[in-house]
C-alpha cells in the first residue's frame, strides 16, 4: 500500500499533466545540453510514475519508458535527493537492473522538485563507461533540474492552463501537436474531439438568468464528468469558455467514438445541471498530423460540432464540403465590406412592374448584384441572407439607398418619372437616424419623396414593433411610401397590419406557383386582395409568369404584377430601352403604388 507521501507526490505528478505528452523542445534543449555537459550519449527527463520511469525528454535511447522496479530513478524520487552510481555492475543492487542489463554502466542524477517540495522524478544522465561526476558536473546537473523544473511549473502556470477548470488551454494544446507532429511518423491519420457544453446564445441566457457563479460550478462539473468518461489515459484541453477538446489515439473509430459521446453528453445533460448543458453537442474532425496547423484542427473541430447543434444532433464529424461552404460564406462576409467602399463590384438591375388594369410599367424592383473580382457573379440569394444577419446590414442598404436615389435623379434629369422602393430591416428601422438619414438623402438628391418607397416584411417589424412602427410612422410621415413585402408568408396579425402606415401589400411568389392548377390556391389569393383592399392597401402581385395567371389576377381586382412574364432583371441602359419601348414614362395616378427595389 502506498504511503501517504507517495500518494501525495503521485497526486502533484498527474496535475501538471505531464505523463504521456508528447515531446516538447523546450524540454529537449535542456536535455542536449545535460548530455553535452557530461559528454555522454544519454540524457533523459524522467518522471517516476505508479510503476514505471516515463521520459518527457530523452536524447541517445528510443524507448519512452522504462520499469520503476531498481530504477535509478525511483531512487531519486524517493529520496529526493542527488544520486551518482559510477558502475551500476559494482552496485549490489542494480547490478540486476533494466538499465544494467542494456549496457548502461554510469548513472548521475539530480531530483526533479516542486515548490510544494514533491520530487516528480530526475535530470539524468548516463554512459556506457563507468566513471566519476565532479563537483561542478553535479551542480551543473542540478541548475538543468531546476530550469527543467522552471518549464514545468511556467508551463503549467503562464497560458498554458485554464484558470477556472485547471486543464491545459488552447495554447497547450497547439504546442503538444506541434511537438506530436515532429515525434510522430508524418501524415499519420488522427481525430481531435471537440465538446461544446452550450452555444453562445445559450451560454448568454443562463448567465444573465443565473450568473457567473452558476455556469462556473456548472463547468467545473462538466470537465469532471468528462476525466471521469475519457480515463486518466486521455489529456483533456479546455479550449474555450464551454468547450472541451481531447486527441483520440491512433486507428481510432469515428463511429465508436460518436456512441461514446452520445452517451457521455446525456449524462453532462442530466447530472452538469439544468439550464446550460441541454444543447451540448460534440464535433469529430479527422486529420493527418504535420499536414493541418493545430489552429485548423480547432477551427474544423469546431465547426463540426457547430454543424451537429445546427442539424440538432449530438455529434458532428468534419465534412470537407461543408467546411468549404463555411469558409465561402465567410470570405464573402468579409469581402462583401470592402465591395460596399470600391466602386465596380456592386451594382443595380431592374425589373418591370406593371398596372395590369392599363398594362403600363410603373416602376421596376431593383435588385442588387455583386460581381466579385475574383469569384465572379456572386448570387444575392447566396450573400444577402449573411449581410442581412450581420450589421454589414447597413451600410448595404446605405449603399442601395443612395444607388437608387441617384439613378431617380438620373431618370428624372432625362424624362423618365419612374419610381422606386427599397427593402429594408428591422435592424435598418431601429437605427436611431434612420428616418431622418433617407429624407436628407431626398433633399440631397433634389427628389421628391412619393418617388420612393420602402419595403419591410411583416415580421421585421414585429421583431421589435416598438421601435419599428415609431420609425416606420416617421418616414411615412415625411411623405414616403411604405409597402408590407411578401404579405401572408409572415405573422399576418390583423392588429399590426391596421397599425402599420404602409399603403401596399405585396403578396409572396410563393402563392403564385401552381396557381391556375390550385382552386384552393386561388380562392386564397383572391381573399388575400380583398382584405388588402379593404384595409385600404393598394396589392402587388410578385412571381407572376404565364398569362393564365396575370389575368386571373385581374379579374379579381390586383392592382399591379411583376414576374418574368413581363420582364426579367435589366442591366440599367437595357431597362430604359425597354422603358421607352413600353411607353411606360409616365407617372403613377393617385393611389397607384411605386416599383420595388428588392435587395
Amino acid at each position: 500500500m502506498q504511503d501517504a507521501k507517495e500518494e501525495a507526490r503521485l497526486d502533484a505528478l498527474r496535475q501538471l499533466d505531464l505523463l504521456d505528452t508528447p515531446p516538447s523542445e523546450a524540454f529537449d534543449r535542456i536535455t542536449r545540453m545535460a548530455a553535452r555537459l557530461f559528454d555522454l550519449p544519454i540524457a533523459a527527463v524522467s518522471l517516476t510514475d505508479l510503476d514505471r520511469q516515463w521520459f518527457k525528454s530523452r536524447v541517445g535511447v528510443s524507448h519512452t519508458q522504462i520499469p520503476r522496479d531498481r530504477a535509478p530513478c525511483a531512487q531519486v524520487a524517493e529520496s529526493s535527493g542527488v544520486l551518482v552510481i559510477p558502475d551500476l555492475l559494482d552496485d549490489p543492487w542494480y547490478r540486476d537492473s533494466y538499465l544494467a542489463g542494456t549496457g548502461v554502466r554510469f548513472y548521475a542524477a539530480a531530483p526533479l522538485i516542486t515548490r510544494e517540495g514533491h520530487c516528480l522524478g530526475a535530470m539524468c544522465v548516463l554512459g556506457i563507461e563507468p566513471r566519476q561526476a565532479s563537483g561542478a558536473e553535479m551542480a551543473a546537473l542540478g541548475d538543468l533540474a531546476a530550469m527543467v523544473m522552471a518549464q514545468i511549473e511556467l508551463q503549467h502556470a503562464f497560458g498554458r492552463v485554464d484558470p477556472l477548470s485547471g486543464l491545459p488551454n488552447r495554447n497547450q494544446f497547439i504546442e503538444d501537436l506541434e511537438d506530436l507532429a515532429r515525434d510522430r511518423p508524418a501524415d499519420e491519420p488522427r481525430m481531435v474531439v471537440l465538446v461544446d457544453l452550450a452555444g453562445p446564445e445559450r451560454l448568454s441566457a443562463t448567465l444573465r438568468v443565473m450568473g457567473s457563479a452558476h455556469v462556473d460550478e456548472a463547468i467545473l462539473r462538466a470537465a469532471r464528468v468528462l476525466r471521469a468518461a475519457m480515463g486518466a489515459e486521455k489529456r483533456i484541453y479546455h479550449v474555450g469558455p464551454t468547450q472541451f477538446l481531447f486527441l483520440a489515439p491512433p486507428g481510432a473509430d469515428a463511429t465508436r467514438i460518436a456512441a461514446g459521446l452520445d452517451a457521455t453528453l446525456v449524462v453532462l445533460g442530466g447530472d452538469v445541471g439544468p439550464g446550460l448543458m441541454t444543447d451540448a453537442v460534440a464535433g469529430i474532425a479527422p486529420f493527418h498530423l504535420g499536414k493541418v496547423i493545430p489552429r485548423d484542427v480547432l477551427r474544423i473541430a469546431h465547426g463540426a460540432a457547430e454543424d451537429a447543434r445546427l442539424t440538432g444532433q449530438r455529434t458532428g464529424l468534419y465534412s470537407q464540403e461543408q467546411d468549404k461552404a463555411h469558409r465561402r460564406r465567410f470570405r464573402l462576409l468579409q469581402d462583401f465590406a470592402q465591395a460596399v467602399t470600391r466602386p465596380g463590384q456592386l451594382r443595380l438591375v431592374y425589373q418591370p412592374r406593371i398596372d395590369l388594369a392599363s398594362g403600363r410599367c410603373l416602376g421596376a424592383e431593383a435588385l442588387l448584384r455583386w460581381r466579385h473580382p475574383e469569384l465572379g457573379e456572386v448570387s444575392p440569394g447566396e450573400f444577402m441572407p449573411l449581410v442581412e444577419r450581420t450589421a454589414m446590414v447597413h451600410p448595404a442598404t446605405g449603399w442601395v439607398l443612395a444607388a437608387a436615389m441617384r439613378q431617380l435623379r438620373t431618370w428624372r434629369d432625362g424624362g423618365i418619372t419612374l419610381q422606386i422602393s427599397v427593402n429594408i430591416s428591422t435592424v435598418n428601422l431601429v437605427e436611431g437616424e434612420f428616418a431622418a438619414t433617407v429624407l436628407d438623402g431626398l433633399v440631397r438628391h433634389r427628389l421628391p419623396a412619393e418617388c420612393l418607397e420602402l419595403e419591410v416584411t411583416e415580421s421585421a417589424v414585429m421583431q421589435d414593433a416598438g421601435r419599428a412602427l415609431a420609425a416606420l410612422q416617421a418616414l411615412a410621415d415625411g411623405g414616403i411610401r411604405l409597402a408590407i413585402d411578401d404579405f401572408g408568408t409572415g405573422y399576418s396579425s390583423l392588429a399590426y397590419l391596421q397599425r402599420l402606415p404602409a399603403s401596399v401589400v405585396k403578396i409572396d411568389q410563393s402563392f403564385m406557383r401552381d396557381l391556375m392548377g390550385d382552386a384552393r390556391r386561388r380562392a386564397l389569393v383572391a381573399a388575400m386582395i380583398s382584405l388588402g383592399h379593404d384595409l385600404g392597401y393598394h396589392v402587388v402581385a410578385e412571381g407572376v409568369e404565364s398569362v393564365g395567371v396575370r389575368d386571373y389576377l385581374a379579374s379579381v381586382g390586383c392592382d399591379e404584377a411583376q414576374g418574368y412574364l413581363f420582364g426579367r432583371p435589366m442591366e440599367v441602359d437595357d431597362f430604359v430601352t425597354w422603358v421607352r419601348q413600353a411607353g411606360g414614362e409616365a407617372a403613377p395616378g393617385p393611389g397607384q403604388a411605386a416599383s420595388s427595389v428588392g435587395m
